[in-house]
């Protein structure tokens, strides 16, 4: 190992395996490579089931390596569900994302899209359906009100001190919410891949974010998978400011990079083709993370 632009750096939007999908990785090989790269660790993102316990089994066998779980409120969890967030915090769950998979706009969009344009999630969304499944929206609002049930996640973020991401909501909606978590006092804020071509943000949208505290992350997939221009994310980082930004990779696709290899090509290129200095990138993986995680 030696140091690089990625050394001390934090993934905090990664997929390993084992999951009801293919993966390129499982958690303990993953680890492997952050301990090798000299990174500091990596959250384990599934859209369906709690990361903490796997989390604590990671961190038990390599402890070189900070691993934190995740859960994201969608339907195989009871979607906006106040009961498993408590749990999620008292297994030590560390971050608590909106609804992805199951909103209403990425079941609608998936349905509508012919199979090689879909994301690669998308394939439960369709094999669910063919099985007959009813696919219901997790509801976060309605009549552009959030519903109860958001503000008592939000009460028990709080009472865990864990941290917020938002999912895959439409702007207005993640307006709502983020506006809503610093009145009850969540303390920390991601507003999840701002720039993705799916459930990205325009600028004014971001930076109306900012006034509640939230950090912007930037997923290097969007980049490095051609759905969104290099350009476009580094006006974005640049009109927002690289010191209020996150960068994850959102890797773990069989066909992508290791998020080592994702995050440091990101990184390098923001350097040497975009001018920002190292420093300022190693706030968006380093000191911003960390600084969320209360490190």
């Amino acid at each position: 190992m030696k140091d690089s632009i990625i050394t001390g750096a934090y993934d905090l939007h990664v997929h390993p395996g084992p999951d009801v999908m293919p993966r390129k990785f499982d958690d303990f090989e993953l680890a492997e490579r952050v301990v090798d790269s000299g990174m500091a660790g990596f959250a384990i993102k599934s859209h369906y089931f709690c990361t903490a316990d796997r989390a604590k089994l990671v961190n038990k066998n390599f402890p070189d390596c900070h691993a934190i779980g995740m859960l994201w409120l969608n339907n195989a969890v009871g979607g906006i569900n106040p009961f498993a967030v408590d749990m999620a915090g008292r297994a030590g769950a560390k971050i608590v994302g909106f609804p992805t998979v199951d909103t209403e706009s990425s079941i609608t969009k998936t349905l509508k899209q012919p199979p090689e344009k879909r994301a690669f999630w998308a394939r439960i969304i369709v094999e669910m359906q063919n099985d007959g499944i009813e696919l219901r929206p997790v509801v976060v609002s309605r009549d552009g009100k959030l519903v109860p049930e958001v503000y008592e996640v939000l009460d028990i973020i709080t009472k865990h001190d864990m941290i917020l991401a938002t999912g895959h909501l439409p702007p207005e909606e993640c307006i709502l919410l983020t506006k809503a978590a610093k009145e009850r006092k969540v303390e920390r804020i991601i507003c999840t891949h701002v720039s993705a071509a799916g459930a990205g943000y325009a600028v004014e949208y971001q930076k109306e974010m900012l006034q509640y505290g939230a950090y912007m992350e930037h997923t290097t997939q969007s980049w490095s998978s051609g759905k969104v221009p290099f350009e476009k994310m580094v006006s974005q980082i640049k009109e927002v400011g690289i010191e209020h930004c996150i960068f994850g990779t959102d890797l773990g696709q069989p066909k992508n990079k290791y998020p080592d290899e994702g995050l440091y090509d990101f990184c390098t290129e923001l350097v040497e083709k975009a001018g920002f200095s190292e420093t300022d990138v190693r706030k968006a993986i380093v000191d911003n993370p960390r600084a969320l995680l209360g490190e």
